[in-house]
């Protein structure tokens, strides 16, 4: 067994006492001695923050890194302005998705790309192979060069402002900028790529740093900003209620864009890789869809259950993600569904320990802070 990597800000966890496991080959906090519970409540009402370093990072240099990245990417990136970020997916010819990614662009011919940890393989590989086949295009994988944090939550600008003295209220959802956080270590001040992203639900940044800088800035967000340290635990339950999908779980090769509901992240018009296939899948239309339910009582839904139409012994999907619901108070869940029950308000059940359990189709996210 190869031994788990592990982040620059290991350190950090380990002094308080989180408990760690196995993530993608990553030695990664699952939770600190308060508990997934207290950590997501946390998020929920002032602000949490996260190792997220795992993630890929990958600058993409050059004349023709927009042209480039347009191909590989769902999302029309050509149309991409100079500090915006976009979501987007990467896809096979077939149409499967590779990964889910964030593409950041903070100047004329730089992007980075940033992946999930568990498809990293697979995106330099991809990445790289089709870099051959362009010019003016530069490909720096950047993963174990720097530290990625995630701050959240509806205070997280005020622990961006107090702990490391930026200030990104007028930074705009999905906006990226180049920070500066003043240091008096002998290395210097600290610089930042600064993105107003998450995937919690809430407000919040994604912060980029150089390795050797990351221990300085956690502290500085966690001592002086009063950021709540938070794990992998408190991170699924927070994506899962804004209802959003985990590579791996809820989207992977064997399901499409069209197929999970993610429809919105894909220009169809243009020519990417996997286009033609969705397309296709548009015009035809898809016969399965992910779609949110929630059950009755406390009983929770797990990756793996049926998913029946009530009455009849039908197995009609499978959930791909779910749990109890911190916020709500209710067991929610993610799942594949034949498109005829995929309408808010289908009645559904959930075999849960050999035990079918009410539920309904609901839309999504579960949860959405008020504006």
């Amino acid at each position: 067994m190869s031994e788990l990597r592990r982040t620059p800000l290991f350190s950090r966890h380990v002094s308080a006492r989180a408990r760690t496991v196995d993530f993608a080959g990553w030695d990664m906090p699952v939770q600190y001695p308060t508990g997934t519970l207290a950590e997501h409540r946390a998020v929920r009402e002032g602000a949490g923050i996260f190792d997220v370093s795992h993630m890929g990072r990958i600058m993409v240099d050059g004349s023709g890194a927009g042209r480039f990245l347009d191909l590989l990417v769902t999302s029309n990136l050509m149309t991409l302005a100079i500090g915006r970020a976009r979501y987007g997916l990467m896809c096979s010819e077939d149409g499967g998705i590779l990964d889910d990614v964030v593409t950041l662009r903070l100047e004329a011919g730089s992007y980075t790309l940033v992946c999930n940890a568990a498809s990293w393989d697979r995106v330099t590989d991809w990445v790289a192979i089709h870099a051959r086949t362009v010019r003016d295009v530069t490909i720096t994988p950047r993963r174990d060069e720097t530290a990625m944090i995630a701050v959240q939550g509806p205070s997280a600008g005020d622990a961006l402002r107090t702990g490391c003295a930026i200030d990104v209220d007028g930074l705009r959802r999905f906006a990226v900028s180049n920070e500066r956080m003043q240091d008096e270590r002998p290395e210097g001040d600290v610089y930042l790529e600064v993105s107003r992203t998450g995937y919690t639900g809430e407000d919040g940044y994604e912060l980029i740093v150089e390795a050797a800088a990351a221990t300085a800035v956690w502290d500085r967000l966690v001592n002086d900003g009063g950021a709540v340290r938070c794990g992998l635990g408190a991170r699924d339950t927070l994506r899962l209620e804004a209802g959003l999908s985990l590579y791996g779980q809820d989207i992977d090769t064997t399901t499409t864009p069209l197929e999970a509901g993610l429809d919105r992240f894909v220009d169809l018009t243009g020519d990417f890789i996997g286009s033609d296939a969705l397309r296709r899948q548009s015009n035809e239309g898809v016969t399965r869809r992910l779609v949110g339910f929630s059950v009755e009582g406390r009983s929770a839904p797990r990756r793996g259950y049926e998913i029946r139409a009530p009455r009849i012994d039908d197995v009609i999907g499978t959930v791909t993600s779910g749990g109890p619901s911190p916020t709500l108070g209710t067991g929610i869940g993610l799942g594949y569904l034949r498109i005829e029950h995929t309408a808010p308000g289908t009645e559904i059940e959930v075999d849960i320990r050999g035990e079918p359990t009410r539920g309904e189709v609901v839309s999504i996210p579960f949860y959405q802070r008020e504006a």
